[in-house]
């Protein structure tokens, strides 16, 4: 509903600015006969509102004040001194130039509010999204998640669970040789293929996007998850011959890691990957 309020009012406050402007024009226009002050005051009427927009409320009603006070005492000057007679400009510009910067504040502050709405949004998005968004694989929150559950039935069922971690060997000098566009296919294709990999009961996580690390929990032990790791490094070795001597022309190979739970060694899931991560310094 606030968001709805602030977008109306940005709206409405837009409207009444092409308005305003528009009457500006007209009455410009339409004094030829003080065309050059006219001209001269509407400038310093857009220099006001230029200056609320990027500055704020106060300072424009500080300029408004200075304007009207100045602009006053001109026109007091003129008309007691000079004997000059109080004409249609001299209201007008005395009126419409607040008007003007009320106008302008009140865009800004609807703008401002809409991107605060936006910020927050996004950031509730960052914190509440479980999908990575170049793969759609589970990220490490949901992982976290999972891997709690997994570790409890693990625990309580004597099943065994084994977390392979896998990286791209060299990725920083490979990610140099091609295009953000290809990293972002690359890391897609692995992640295809890694999910055609695995059991329909295992599950696939995307642990770090930046520098690409997959995490595979398994409902297997340490042993039979070598099978997994074999049959991956086997499909990469097929891809560099076919898609990816072609596609990008260069070789991947995989570091990868697989640690079994166990209760007392990994009380957590972020444990479980740090140990996961301690068996890929064996993998050369």
């Amino acid at each position: 509903m606030k968001r709805y309020q602030s977008s109306l009012m940005s709206d409405a406050a837009f409207l009444l600015l092409f308005v305003l402007c528009f009457v500006h024009i007209l009455f410009t226009a339409g004094d030829p006969n003080h065309y050059l002050i006219n001209m001269i005051l509407l400038n310093v009427s857009f220099l006001i509102a230029i200056i609320t927009y990027f500055t704020g409320l106060t300072a424009g009603l500080i300029l408004n004040i200075v304007f009207i006070f100045g602009y006053g005492t001109y026109t007091i000057y003129q008309t007691v001194i000079v004997g000059q007679p109080l004409q249609a400009y001299n209201y007008y510009w005395l009126v419409m130039t607040p008007l003007l910067t009320a106008i302008i504040a009140l865009l800004t502050f609807s703008n401002r509010r809409l991107q605060q709405d936006a910020d927050q949004l996004q950031k509730r998005n960052a914190t509440l999204a479980t999908l990575d968004e170049r793969t759609n694989l589970k990220n490490s929150r949901s992982f976290q998640s999972d891997a709690t559950i997994f570790m409890a039935l693990s625990n309580r069922y004597k099943i065994p669970l084994t977390l392979l971690v896998m990286t791209v060997k060299h990725w920083d000098e490979l990610s140099r040789m091609i295009s953000e566009a290809q990293m972002t296919e690359m890391i897609y294709d692995i992640s295809r293929m890694s999910e055609t990999s695995i059991r329909l009961n295992d599950s696939l996580y995307m642990l770090n996007a930046e520098r690409p690390t997959w995490g595979l929990l398994l409902f297997t032990d340490q042993d039979s998850a070598k099978i997994v790791v074999d049959r991956l490094k086997e499909k990469v070795e097929s891809f560099n011959t076919v898609e990816f001597s072609n596609k990008y022309k260069l070789d991947m190979k995989l570091t990868i890691g697989a640690a079994q739970y166990t209760p007392d060694e990994v009380p957590t899931p972020l444990d479980f990957i740090a140990k996961a991560r301690q068996k890929m310094e064996y993998d050369v």
